[in-house]
């Protein structure tokens, strides 16, 4: 954001343009949504069903609600700032679509490894599961195709603006990035509304990781495969485990400890990784350079 036009109130400007605009994109999103569950259900809708993660129709609607940040985060860069809405992605001005098959990769092999451990250890003390949910296909279909934009949405908000926001406002890059991975990765935590230290840490840890590999990496691509990985692998599983696994893993009930410790071994791996990757993947981590002087007045040389 410290380009030629930086100023202090941009980021304070745009801040409050991105909390407006999005609070009312995201009420005119799930008002649409919610009468196409009444249409699509009839009688047989109630506003307890908004609750039932379990059925393809609500997680559809979460997503959506959710999505609709990206373009608010763009228009925030193009209005505020007056520069590209590519810079909420990467250092290119642009995604990195190269990138994002190997994160996934690796992102699978630490987070989606942890999840499925967390959920063995789960199992081990519950029992029986009552096999897929109903509608699982459904499920499976909304899932894929709209929690991938879910989760880039949160990591646009709160990495692709919220910590490019305050790090402008610090001159030194290290303490700016610092600062700026405390408080996001705090508000990450708090918008998810953690029910207790246990919880509020395990959100913490989810969101300093990602602006880890933000930095690491000059771009979002690792932090959305990161997210994407971790919301898709939880749904895919627990929704082919049955009702009671779903609704336990998404329950504001708390995270016990056991899954805070696993959580913050597959965040670390997973950002090691990142970092040794980096000699192979060669991610950008700079804007190349551009020469802004206005060409030079050709000098007018004696004839001979």
């Amino acid at each position: 954001m410290r380009s030629r036009t930086w100023a202090g109130w941009r980021p304070a400007v745009g801040l409050l343009l991105l909390v407006v605009v999005y609070l009312v994109a995201a009420v005119l999103t799930l008002v649409a949504g919610m009468i196409g569950l009444i249409v699509a259900e009839g009688a047989a809708f109630s506003e307890s069903a908004l609750d039932d993660l379990s059925s393809p129709g609500v997680i559809l609607v979460i997503n959506l609600v959710t999505a609709v940040a990206i373009p608010v985060v763009w228009l925030v860069w193009a209005a505020a700032h007056g520069m590209r809405i590519g810079w909420s992605s990467s250092v290119l001005g642009r995604l990195r679509w190269r990138l994002l098959p190997w994160y996934t990769l690796l992102a699978l092999g630490t987070v989606g490894v942890g999840i499925c451990v967390s959920l063995v250890l789960s199992l081990s003390q519950e029992g029986d599961t009552g096999g897929p949910v109903a509608s699982y296909g459904w499920l499976l279909v909304v899932v894929f195709l709209t929690t991938p934009l879910q989760a880039a949405a949160e990591e646009y908000l709160f990495r692709g603006y919220l910590s490019q926001a305050v790090a402008g406002w610090v001159r030194r890059p290290m303490a700016g990035a610092v600062l700026a991975a405390l408080v996001s990765g705090t508000l990450f935590s708090l918008v998810h509304l953690p029910p207790d230290l246990p919880s509020f840490l395990f959100y913490l840890s989810v969101g300093l990781a990602a602006s880890a590999v933000v930095w690491l990496t000059g771009g979002l691509e690792a932090a959305i495969a990161l997210h994407t990985v971790n919301n898709v692998v939880i749904f895919v599983l627990a929704g082919a485990l049955g009702e009671d696994v779903l609704a336990s893993a998404e329950s504001t009930a708390g995270v016990p400890w056991f899954d805070v410790a696993l959580t913050l071994v597959a965040m670390a791996v997973f950002v090691a990784l990142v970092a040794r990757s980096r000699r192979r993947l060669q991610p950008e981590t700079m804007t190349r350079a551009l020469d802004l002087r206005a060409p030079a007045p050709p000098v007018a040389v004696p004839a001979h």
